[in-house]
């Protein structure tokens, strides 16, 4: 099994919901984050006064599934959060140990 984690940019959200439904993804957790990277933020101007936002909110994104899954659903992310622009987002996958499902206390694959 594999944790997928994605960071995108919050309007592409449901692109990449519809996208991972479409490739059997069965559920996700959605956080609103902040952040940067080589886009360094911007500036704004509120009330006459410039100012710099560093953090830009972002989405991160997080499931767990099966090895022959991961594939699929990266693809899936990465073709739909793409706009071809600075600060689209990132993908990081690691390895995931064991897996319970708190309610029925099924294992692993049974419990994604």
């Amino acid at each position: 099994m594999k944790r997928i984690e994605a960071v995108i940019k919050p309007f592409k959200l449901d692109d990449v919901r519809e996208a991972l439904s479409e490739v059997g993804a069965s559920g996700m957790t959605v956080t609103e984050v902040k952040g940067f990277g080589r886009q360094k933020g911007h500036t704004e101007l509120y009330r006459g006064a410039e100012y710099v936002v560093d953090f830009l909110p972002k989405i991160r994104l997080e499931l767990v599934v099966a090895e022959d899954q991961v594939d699929r659903c990266v693809d899936a992310i990465v073709q739909a959060a793409n706009t071809g622009k600075i600060g689209d987002g990132k993908i990081f996958i690691t390895p995931v140990e064991q897996v319970i499902r708190i309610r029925t206390g099924e294992k692993d694959e049974e419990a994604i």
